[in-house]
């Protein structure tokens, strides 16, 4: 009996020990996460970007530049073997294999036509050769012809003048006869001269394209032209270059071999923040695959003109960051985390995002003292926002509403004045921004009293 009510004074007592020494322990350790202080110092201002890193400059492995021939008539050509990407090559050594079954398709009409145009050369050599024996032959007889008519003009000296003349006549006739058909076999043998010479034009240009198309394929088998690491090549919807992919005769890049002493983040940033950004702010670069690594960079290039990406509504503009270090770690196509620092304040203070509260007429903090302080506020990051006034530092500030803020009381409402000021100015920044936005531009016609033709009406005074 006494054993029970020994047990059941002990257990609660231990359990109330349990729970008071619980709930002390969960206090201090809720009042430190919950607790901040205003800090004073170099506070940064940036814009946080993700990219991706590439070789500022690179070699192409490109297909053989001889299928861009018009001879060939290839318009692509499919890659149907490829390295794997990231490997590290030798000069000279293979990286790829293209497809021959266009190649081979190709190489069977040019060798069909090479036939046909043989075939039409000995033909038009041989109708040639008989045309040509033929108007010989008719020259040979006109001759014949020509020399009887002599001799008949020189029997007929001794007949009347009629028969004299009429000997001459057909000795003129003879020798027209002949005149005009030498003539007319100088011409033929110029034109016979001139269809062999098309038909040999014709057989020769199909005789170059067969041994192009045999000298191209002997290529298809792609080496590397130096040494290096291998990458895909990026296609302009961002799509990379692998097996079975098709590169077209303008663009034959099959891969490339990246200088890696020089690396860059290449990133998009948003209309709104393009305008934070300019060449040679300093950037602190991550590395996603490396989170224990840090590098620095540069802004070196913003674009002037935004673009549309690929499956996304929101126009960017291109940001190109060089970093300063050189790692072997890094490696093209790897994901980077950019802070670009576009401005720098020397000893401000500031305090969390999270500390401060707003109604609709002024913002505010909870202080350790009890008090909702009023505080006038200036530039923020991702983290920290400046206070210019109502602050001092050190001031302890919870980062979360307390739970009994309604006994806390305001403090510093002569601040609001000024919050209202820059209120005012600021929507009156906006007011001028929209209302020139939404202004005209001028031209001729907005300009009043133009006429058509350029004149000006005149006022009448």
């Amino acid at each position: 009996m006494k054993k029970r009510t020994l047990i059941a004074i002990v257990v609660p007592s231990v359990l109330i020990i349990a729970l008071v020494l619980y709930s002390v322990l969960s206090g201090k350790e809720k009042e430190v996460v919950l607790e901040t202080e205003v800090q004073q110092g170099q506070f940064e201002i940036s814009v946080m970007v993700t990219g991706e890193l590439q070789a500022i400059r690179e070699t192409e492995i490109q297909a053989p530049s001889e299928l861009r021939s018009r001879n060939l008539r290839i318009r692509s050509v499919k890659i149907q073997d490829l390295i794997a990407e990231g490997t590290m090559v030798d000069s000279g050594q293979w990286v790829a294999t293209l497809d021959r079954s266009e190649a081979d398709n190709s190489l069977k009409d040019i060798s069909d036509n090479l036939e046909q145009k043989e075939s039409e050369y000995m033909r038009t050599k041989l109708d040639t050769t008989m045309q040509l024996r033929e108007l010989r032959d008719q020259l040979i007889n006109l001759n014949f012809a020509m020399e009887e008519a002599e001799i008949t003009l020189e029997q007929s000296k001794y007949e009347p003048p009629a028969t004299i003349r009429q000997a001459e006549i057909e000795l003129e006739k003879a020798s027209r006869a002949y005149d005009q058909a030498e003539q007319n076999y100088g011409l033929k043998v110029q034109q016979a001269k001139a269809e062999m010479r098309e038909a040999e034009i014709n057989m020769a240009r199909d005789q170059r394209s067969k041994a192009e198309m045999e000298a191209v394929m002997k290529m298809f088998d792609i080496h590397a032209p130096s040494s290096g690491m291998v990458i895909y090549k990026k296609d302009w919807n961002g799509q990379k270059r692998t097996a079975g992919t098709e590169i077209n005769t303008w663009d034959l890049a099959v891969a490339t071999l990246p200088d890696l002493s020089t690396m860059i983040s290449m990133t998009y940033v948003n209309e709104i923040d393009i305008s934070k950004l300019s060449k040679g702010q300093q950037v602190k670069v991550g590395v996603d695959a490396f989170p224990e690594k840090k590098f620095t960079g540069e802004v070196f290039e913003v674009a002037n003109i935004g673009q549309q990406l690929p499956n996304t509504d929101a126009k960017v503009f291109e940001v190109r960051i060089e970093l300063n270090e050189r790692d072997t770690i890094l490696r093209p196509s790897m994901t980077t985390s950019n802070q670009v620092i576009t401005q720098v304040m020397d000893s401000v203070l500031f305090i969390p995002l999270e500390s401060v509260h707003a109604n609709d007429s002024l913002t505010y903090v909870y202080t350790r003292t009890g008090n909702k302080q009023v505080v006038v506020l200036g530039e923020s990051n991702e983290n920290h926002i400046v206070v210019e006034m109502g602050l001092n530092k050190g001031d302890k500030l919870y980062l979360s509403m307390p739970e009994n803020q309604e006994s806390f009381k305001y403090t510093g409402l002569e601040l609001m004045e000024e919050i209202q000021r820059r209120k005012a100015e600021e929507e009156q920044r906006r007011l001028d921004q929209q209302k020139k936005m939404n202004e005209p531009r001028k031209g001729p016609e907005n300009f009043r009293g133009a006429q058509p033709g350029g004149q000006q009406s005149r006022t009448r005074g």
